[in-house]
């Protein structure tokens, strides 16, 4: 009896303290009349570490002095075939100028392998059109291998919008046609964003991709669904890390010129 009336005595001190701390605390619903720290402008200046100073090109097509030459006219040294990677790359470079895809030798695909990146290329139709729709000036340029950004002569050539010039292959049709006349090169400026894998294997971003077509926003930040295939939806199959960027031989003698990228 006297353990009873003893743990009632400790239970009624405990919740008379309580309701005493809670009654004496303060809940503050307004702000300060002032500032507990007044914000002085350092405060949201960074300094440290100092933005790495690089040289551009004279023009916006030039390289800057840190971007890698994939191609400039001279050689393919940076390139080597899809079909067999110990032999050189098949295709011909005319007047140390442009190379130009020798139909049936079969892709080409650099030495180097790249995620994140910034990339200038200039293209070319072949010089005489013979053809319409798919076969016409058809290659594409692949990130990682394995996501397709279309090449194609689409200046007065109707095909399905996410099949031409500047669309995301069998994915997403570019916002307007930017093209040009065969007789002339278009550029296409990119910066690419790889998609992410969780440690699992399981995608955790997609790849991003945003291109301007002769300098006209053409893809937005637009999300890759995933591998290009040409039957079937677009998805990320299996986990994998940086790649080569590939060209497509697609029967076209389609043209390249000023090939340089800068690694993001």
């Amino acid at each position: 009896m006297k353990s009873t009336t003893t743990m009632v005595t400790l239970l009624t001190i405990f919740l008379l303290s309580t309701s005493v701390s809670i009654a004496q605390k303060k809940f503050v619903t307004t702000p300060p009349d002032v500032s507990p720290m007044p914000m002085k402008p350092e405060m949201t200046e960074i300094w440290n570490p100092e933005v790495k100073t690089i040289s551009p090109g004279k023009k916006n097509s030039d390289a800057p002095s840190d971007a890698i030459i994939l191609f400039d006219g001279k050689n393919l040294d940076q390139w080597v075939s899809q079909r067999n990677k110990s032999k050189a790359a098949a295709w011909k470079i005319v007047n140390n100028d442009y190379m130009e895809v020798v139909p049936g030798t079969g892709g080409i695909e650099t030495k180097l392998t790249f995620g994140d990146c910034q990339l200038h290329i200039e293209w070319s139709a072949p010089d005489s059109i013979e053809y319409g729709g798919q076969d016409r000036g058809n290659s594409g340029i692949f990130f990682q291998n394995r996501y397709e950004l279309q090449v194609l002569d689409s200046y007065n050539n109707r095909t399905y919008a996410n099949g031409q010039a500047g669309s995301i292959y069998k994915d997403h049709p570019p916002l307007v046609n930017a093209m040009r006349n065969p007789a002339e090169w278009n550029t296409y400026d990119i910066i690419y964003t790889a998609p992410r894998f969780k440690a699992s294997g399981e995608l955790d971003a997609p790849a991003r991709i945003t291109v301007l077509h002769n300098g006209v926003l053409v893809q937005n930040n637009a999300t890759i669904n995933g591998l290009t295939n040409y039957i079937g939806l677009h998805r990320y199959t299996t986990a994998h890390g940086e790649d080569v960027i590939s060209l497509q031989d697609h029967s076209c003698k389609t043209q390249f010129r000023n090939i340089w990228i800068r690694r993001l």
